[in-house]
């Protein structure tokens, strides 16, 4: 699969994902694509893997991944708990 035809799945699968899950009293409501974009990008061989976010102020960020030797992907979602500033 092509970058492009990747990334544009990428934020179907994210769109839909959020869509089947988003509550019908929330007061962001469904989003669509142009809600969804990519953090970060990376293809290796016939595999790749994108880090996608939406403009919700959720705290959720989502990694999908391509596996090409099987044409399946896989899609985790991951909640932003904290961000903690640790001094060096």
């Amino acid at each position: 699969m092509d970058e492009r035809k990747f990334i544009k799945k990428c934020k179907e699968f994210v769109r839909n994902y959020y869509n089947d899950r988003v509550e019908s009293t929330d007061k962001n409501g469904k989003i669509t694509t142009d809600d969804v974009f990519v953090v970060w990008f990376c293809k290796t061989l016939q595999n790749a893997k994108a880090l996608v976010s939406t403009n919700v102020s959720d705290g959720m960020y989502y990694e999908i991944t391509y596996n090409g030797d099987k044409n399946e992907c896989y899609l985790d979602a991951y909640k932003k708990w904290q961000n903690v500033c640790i001094e060096m």
